[in-house]
């Protein structure tokens, strides 16, 4: 049952702003902490001593500080755009929405890989078609099976020790295969398994609906791509159930909305500043398009699976980092820094 346990995240952090600094000063390791609240350590392996100072620093019991975790509880990616835009729901469904050639076989891969060093058993559902790149998603796979019954058994005999991510091809939702297969889960009591749907033939590019309903939708944008900006996620269009404000803590509800509203605007802006030039827009239009730019590129980020490529080293961001980051952004604390330096890294450095 230690499993279901989670703190309440959203109480603690309101309760103690600068969370941090407050751990330090009362003895405890800021990872440690940091880990407890991401979920990466399970609640259940926490020392007591920890989650009583917690209690105490926030002013509230152990029963208020712990609970059980049957609402809708996001998982870390460590990808800055999908995390603070369209989270991941722990036990939910990603579908991917892409045309050709827009790598959304590479964020799969991605996906996987990040689960994989996070204690998650991967398991993709092979369609056994040979659509460049789903090599890539094959190679960061543990486990890869092309039926229903193979992908079933490999389940079930992982159900009791971890979480599992399962890739999944648009062929298997038209099939049946996959709505089969979780009723069959359902019988056995397997743990929350999260799916991702890709579309390896790009046929329903419009439709968001392409796959049934779907907890996180993650949609491609062109206009991304052409200007090399990866991953290429329209944060207009990706949203998440993880964003209702019940199930999600107030500061990165807060600074999702503050961010989404500036990249549309910052969009809305780009439109009339590329038609019409610079001059036709206010003081504080030129503000919001300046952050606005400054956002997006900072929401492109080096993946692992692409090292050999970009040759430059994969980043993992956790989400408080992103969300500090994110902020000073919006806040024009980085208004005099320079587009550039903010393009395709990882965390930002603190400037005095």
């Amino acid at each position: 049952m230690d499993g279901e346990l989670q703190l309440n995240v959203p109480l603690l952090r309101r309760r103690v702003p600068n969370l941090t600094s407050a751990a330090r000063e009362a003895g405890l390791r800021a990872a440690t902490v940091s880990n407890l609240c991401t979920g990466k350590i399970p609640v259940g392996r926490a020392e007591v001593r920890t989650l009583v100072a917690l209690a105490s620093l926030a002013g509230c019991s152990l029963d208020e500080l712990i609970i059980r975790g049957s609402g809708v509880r996001m998982i870390e990616t460590g990808i800055k755009a999908l995390d603070l835009l369209a989270p991941v729901a722990r036990g939910g469904t990603v579908g991917f929405v892409a045309k050709p050639n827009m790598g959304q076989l590479v964020l799969l891969a991605e996906f996987m890989l990040r689960m994989k060093r996070r204690g998650f058993a991967t398991v993709f559902w092979d369609p056994g078609s040979d659509t460049p790149g789903i090599n890539h998603v094959q190679a960061q796979s543990e486990f890869n099976h092309t039926t229903k019954d193979e992908v079933y058994q490999r389940i079930v005999n992982l159900r009791e020790e971890k979480d599992i991510l399962l890739g999944v091809d648009r062929s298997k939702v038209l099939s049946g295969e996959l709505l089969s297969l979780r009723e069959s889960l359902k019988e056995v009591g397997a743990r929350p398994i999260t799916i991702a749907l890709v579309d390896t033939k790009c046929e329903v590019v419009d439709d968001e609906g392409a796959y049934g309903p779907l907890d996180t939708l993650w949609k491609f944008d062109a206009e991304l791509i052409s200007r090399n900006i990866y991953p290429p996620i329209d944060p207009i269009a990706s949203t998440s159930t993880v964003l209702e404000g019940a199930h999600l803590d107030a500061v990165h509800l807060s600074t999702q909305q503050r961010a989404r509203k500036l990249l549309r605007r910052y969009r809305e802006l780009r439109s009339l500043v590329t038609t019409q030039g610079f001059d036709k827009i206010s003081e504080l239009d030129l503000q919001l398009y300046n952050r606005g730019e400054r956002l997006e590129s900072f929401l492109a980020q080096p993946f692992f699976v692409s090292e050999p490529f970009t040759k430059k080293t994969g980043e993992w961001l956790t989400l408080y980092e992103t969300l500090e980051d994110v902020k000073r952004i919006l806040d024009g604390e980085l208004d005099q820094v320079g587009t550039s330096e903010l393009f395709f890294r990882g965390r930002l450095e603190v400037r005095q």
